[in-house]
């Protein structure tokens, strides 16, 4: 059996893949939890100069941001999105909502998806 050292490239790069399937997944089911409620979606890991966007999607002439977090608890979701992430993600919006010639009002909603599948959605998150 070989031996490998704690927090190896090679172990970082596994948790990453984990993790990146993980919010895959999420993304998934905060995308179908969004048609049912009603939303259209646009876009998916939308990206451009300024960002990405997670889920883009409409709804009432609202174009939507959306940022998925999937933690431990929801608190901790909410809390792992900084004032750079948020400004980023909102010039990400602008950007699409003049590429695609949309004139409603935007928004910037988060998803958060815990451990036991439970998902919530803060809607207007942060202001534009």
């Amino acid at each position: 059996m070989a031996w490998r050292r704690e927090n190896s490239p090679q172990d970082r790069r596994h948790t990453r893949r984990i993790a990146e399937r993980g919010g895959r997944v999420a993304e998934l089911m905060c995308r179908i939890w969004l048609r049912l409620t009603g939303h259209r979606i646009l876009a998916s890991r939308y990206r451009c100069r300024a960002g990405e966007i997670d889920i883009i999607a409409t709804k009432n002439n609202i174009l939507i941001a959306i940022e998925v977090k999937r933690r431990a608890n929801h608190t901790t979701a909410l809390e792992s999105i900084s004032r750079r992430q948020q400004q980023r993600i909102a010039k990400s919006l602008e950007i699409y909502a003049g590429q695609n010639g949309f004139d409603g009002d935007l928004r910037c909603d988060v998803m958060t998806v815990g451990h036991r599948m439970g998902i919530r959605h803060l809607k207007n998150a942060w202001m534009i």
